[in-house]
């Protein structure tokens, strides 16, 4: 398993993380709180997105054949106990993140997906399988969301679920496991890397042609230039990009 990866801020920060090791590779997102929102913790989203990133590389590295919810589970929990002494637990508006793993295990790849930071497994024939969380996009009402509205639906029934500070989450990602022969490549990538197919339109096919032929960085020089071009559908101009890029 090779994986090379490139990620670039979409402002001053960079809340994005990306993780690999020889049999699996895992991508963050934490999601940037809006202006004037109080989230009831003295950490930022980045505190978060380390801390969690930190519990998963232990959990994947030391327990590798535990099922990935459970693991997930367990790296939020861990990223809770490191601040619940300081912080609002129960603030639905708690720093949050995404995740998206992919591990090989044996002949089997297991991934898991969690919130909107898709997978891309692609085939031999260059079909790519795109395992995508998109209940943040189906929310009542349509984009763009207030504040209120993802408040009362963070990591509820019928609503979205993230990392954050319900355990439970990891248990409602998106999950599977397929044989390792008929794939020979996976994407994984932020939503900042995403919005070239699912905002300007880019077929997922040539998205991971493109990072066969050019690497993963040449995915944000893209994405880049199609934000100048055309601008945001939503939300902010340039956001965080990471896109991890797995062969065999």
């Amino acid at each position: 398993m090779r994986v090379t990866f490139a990620t670039a801020p979409g402002a001053d920060h960079n809340e994005d993380l990306v993780v690999a090791a020889p049999t699996w590779a895992f991508v963050l997102d934490g999601a940037t709180v809006p202006p004037g929102v109080r989230t009831g913790c003295v950490h930022d989203v980045s505190w978060l997105v380390a801390r969690l990133g930190a519990a998963l590389v232990n959990g994947l590295s030391t327990r590798p054949g535990e099922p990935l919810p459970g693991l997930v589970a367990g790296a939020i929990e861990r990223t809770m106990a490191a601040h619940a002494a300081t912080c609002d637990l129960t603030d639905p508006d708690s720093p949050s993140a995404t995740v998206t793993v992919l591990r090989e295990r044996g002949d089997a790849l297991d991934y898991l997906v969690l919130c909107d930071s898709p997978l891309v497994l692609v085939r031999a024939d260059g079909e790519p399988i795109v395992v995508h969380d998109d209940r943040v996009e189906r929310l009542p009402g349509g984009r763009p969301y207030g504040n209120a509205l993802v408040r009362a639906h963070r990591n509820r029934p019928g609503g979205f679920w993230v990392a954050s500070t319900a355990p439970e989450a990891a248990h409602e990602a998106i999950t599977g496991t397929v044989e390792r022969a008929p794939v020979t490549a996976a994407l994984l990538v932020t939503d900042g890397i995403s919005r070239l197919a699912e905002w300007y339109g880019v077929p997922w096919r040539e998205v991971v042609a493109t990072a066969a032929t050019y690497g993963p960085h040449e995915l944000i020089t893209q994405v880049r230039a199609a934000e100048r071009e055309h601008g945001p559908r939503y939300g902010k101009p340039h956001d965080d990009a990471t896109a991890a890029w797995v062969t065999w």
